[in-house]
């Protein structure tokens, strides 16, 4: 995953716009601008130390990947996470991330490196029980994202990179579930791919992803605002 003080490296415009996008998103997913709410431009800057200009480049990229939606007067309103949205997630995993399981196994059964994968897992046992809810759902995600990557399907990894965000979403927002019982996926998954058995690693991702969709529900029900 892009490190977001990567993005504000540079004093070029563009990359001011990718710095106040990747603090605009985080600051969406940990409910500092809540679902529903406006996304009010003035405080926004005053807060970044920047012009609004960059805010209204990023605004595009947080709508292409389903953070805010606009409303002509009405501006950037952030997205609110509803029973289709979960499911539609949760469809496009099972679709994406299963396939990319079965040929990430594939390619390594062919010589590919699985030292990125094991990167990607050591550092989710480095933050499993660190008591912070983002680095372990980022963690979490980032693993999700190395899995595709080892597939070796281009057209794949760029449909990945369009939903990684709301993947690290609901990540959060669900953070109260079982990280243990999610961890021991992650390694069950790895040693399937690692196997080079493509049907196994196949119906271990399924079942990885599937354990967690009714109880996203439950958690969410239980985060809501009362």
């Amino acid at each position: 995953m892009t490190d977001p003080d990567e993005a504000g490296a540079s004093e070029r415009p563009e990359s001011l716009s990718q710095k106040a996008y990747f603090a605009i998103r985080e600051g969406i997913i940990k409910g500092e601008y809540p679902q529903g709410s406006r996304l009010a431009e003035a405080r926004i800057a005053a807060e970044m130390h920047m012009s609004r200009v960059p805010l209204r480049e990023a605004v595009p990229q947080l709508e292409q990947e389903g953070f805010v939606r606009t409303f002509p007067r009405r501006g950037a309103l952030v997205t609110v996470w509803d029973e289709k949205a979960v499911n539609d997630l949760f469809d496009l995993r099972t679709y994406l991330e299963v396939g990319a399981a079965r040929f990430a196994a594939r390619e390594v059964s062919r010589g590919a490196d699985f030292e990125p994968l094991a990167k990607a897992l050591h550092y989710s046992q480095d933050v499993v029980h660190s008591g912070d809810a983002y680095r372990v759902a980022e963690a979490s995600t980032w693993y999700h994202e190395a899995i595709v990557d080892l597939s070796g399907n281009d057209l794949m990894k760029k449909v990945m990179r369009s939903v990684t965000g709301r993947v690290l979403w609901l990540f959060y927002l669900t953070s109260q579930l079982d990280v243990d019982e999610a961890f021991d996926d992650h390694v069950a998954l790895a040693e399937a791919i690692r196997s080079g058995n493509e049907r196994v690693a196949e119906s271990v991702a399924y079942m990885h992803i599937e354990r967690d969709r009714i109880p996203s529900f439950t958690a969410l029900r239980q985060a809501a605002p009362s």
